[in-house]
């Protein structure tokens, strides 16, 4: 409900927007010369705290899918926080995606009710 109520563009941008709006999209920290660290800051906290959380509880589950993406990137050698930070992306990712089929079909069948 906390998504929908605070992120009601859900399912109506595509995944770069959404985990900028979200606040979990890179952003570059270069100037000239100099080549900073990938930082990820902005967008709606409460968001993304609410996601950080659900992550969190699902690497407790075994056989979860982001579970497994967790540890691919572990054994990959990244950090701990920043696995977790690529876990909310793919989240968001994926409720933004499930997002936009639920409304297509929505708007299928409101469709198909209104010309018969």
């Amino acid at each position: 409900m906390a998504l929908i109520s605070q992120l009601p563009e859900l399912g109506k941008l595509n995944r770069k927007q959404v985990a900028a709006l979200v606040g979990v999209a890179p952003y570059n920290w270069d100037s000239g010369k100099m080549r900073g660290k990938r930082l990820t800051r902005y967008g709606r906290g409460h968001i993304r705290n609410l996601l950080y959380l659900a992550v969190i509880s699902t690497l407790r589950s075994k056989g979860s899918p982001i579970r497994d993406f967790y540890e691919r990137l572990k054994g990959g050698g990244k950090a701990s926080k920043v696995a977790i930070i690529a876990c909310v992306r793919k989240m968001i990712i994926w409720i933004n995606s499930e997002t936009r089929k639920w409304r297509a079909r929505r708007e299928g069948a409101i469709s198909s009710e209104s010309s018969q």
